[in-house]
């Protein structure tokens, strides 16, 4: 009888430590998958900070820009439609084929 009560809380001892490894197995797999997951993670962190401070360098120069006169003669010309005193304007009728420049020189009737 002894013997059998030993052996019966030798299989519950091995039971336990069967079970305990097993636990301790699912947990440590879960946390490298947790650690790897949090590792890609931060990887395209870094990536998105990269492209962030490289757009705020773009637009820091775009602001250093925007008070020269090389800035100021590019906004008239372009968006404004001026030009240099004595600065002769060549029109190409090809390209403003119908626009208001050929309504003028249209052959009449």
């Amino acid at each position: 009888m002894i013997k059998k009560k030993n052996k019966r809380k030798i299989k519950l001892r091995h039971f336990m430590m069967l079970f305990l490894i097993i636990y301790i197995s699912i947990i440590v797999i879960n946390q490298n998958k947790l650690k790897k997951d949090l590792r890609a993670k931060e990887k395209e962190v870094e990536q998105d900070i990269t492209v962030l401070q490289e757009d705020i360098e773009e637009l820091n120069k775009q602001i250093e820009k925007r008070g020269s006169i090389e800035f100021l003669e590019n906004v008239a010309r372009e968006e404004l439609g001026m030009v240099k005193p004595n600065e002769v304007i060549y029109i190409d009728r090809g390209r403003f084929k119908n626009t208001v420049f050929n309504f003028f020189n249209k052959p009449r009737d």
